[in-house]
């Protein structure tokens, strides 16, 4: 994995073959609730189920007391028993 790259207000992601919206809001905040903030902020990037490698990503820097963590863990993220 290439390291995200860090500005004042945002951090720079940069996908690989085969990622989601919602994993990569997991990484980011531990929230998929928050796949839609990721996609508010990349306005020009289609919004595809699965990303393809390359597409770089610019994910909001927010307080953490914003990040919405009211939804149960999704299977694909360890919440599966």
């Amino acid at each position: 994995d290439a390291l995200p790259i860090l500005t004042t207000d945002n951090i720079i992601h940069l996908t690989t073959e085969g990622e989601r919206w919602d994993t990569i809001a997991w990484r980011y905040y531990g929230s998929v609730n928050e796949a839609g903030r990721i996609m508010e902020a990349n306005p020009g990037v289609p919004l595809l189920p699965v990303l393809p490698g390359g597409i770089r990503l610019s994910i909001p820097v927010v307080d953490a007391a914003t990040v919405d963590e009211t939804a149960d863990l999704p299977p694909w993220c360890g919440g599966a028993e």
